[in-house]
């Protein structure tokens, strides 16, 4: 055997690529202490906290507007599956936090979707989770948005929230007719 084939096989690793918003970024540079554009690896045990103090939080937000700790992202598996997820929890008792529509106050956690909108103040973060199979780690990436998230990447990357039929009609068009659409019987066509 050579050692390509004694060699261990290769996980993939869970990323979670982050893209930040402020509209003030320009001026106020907030985000300069974060490290864009390369990844970074965060043991599955720790917790990723986001705020402005450095001592306790591995991402950094220069502005003091931010809570000392604004949130956390914590790692995890889910019960009676291989699949991993992320949990959102707002630490800051000042301010909401939102993810996509769900408002958090202080303390209150949901599970990250896997394609979200986080806002507090002016900040928007674009949280996407790229699936991996590691255990030990994931992968934080984080990306600069030169225009607000909502606008510049959010909407064309929606997924359709309507069902689209086998036969490939959209029903929004009966609907803008003032028309339901019918179930046919395949014998009658």
């Amino acid at each position: 055997m050579t050692s390509f084939e004694e060699a261990e096989t290769e996980e993939t690793v869970t990323c979670l690529h982050l893209t930040f918003y402020h509209p003030c970024q320009g001026e106020k540079m907030m985000f300069r202490c974060l490290n864009f554009c390369r990844r970074e690896q965060v043991r599955a045990d720790e917790m990723a906290k986001f705020g402005r103090d450095s001592s306790v939080c591995r991402y950094n937000l220069m502005d003091t507007r931010v809570s000392r700790i604004q949130f956390s992202l914590q790692f995890y598996r889910k019960l009676h599956t291989s699949e991993y997820g992320f949990e959102i929890k707002n630490l800051s008792k000042k301010t909401k936090l939102t993810v996509n529509q769900t408002e958090l106050g202080y303390l209150n956690k949901v599970d990250l979707p896997w394609k979200c909108i986080i806002s507090f103040g002016d900040y928007q973060i674009l949280a996407e989770i790229q699936e991996g199979e590691s255990m030990d780690y994931f992968e934080t990436h984080l990306h600069l948005a030169e225009a607000p998230i909502s606008q510049e990447r959010w909407p064309q990357h929606l997924p359709s929230l309507q069902p689209i039929p086998e036969d490939g009609i959209s029903p929004s068009i009966f609907l803008s007719q003032g028309k339901s659409p019918t179930e046919i019987d395949e014998n009658e066509l």
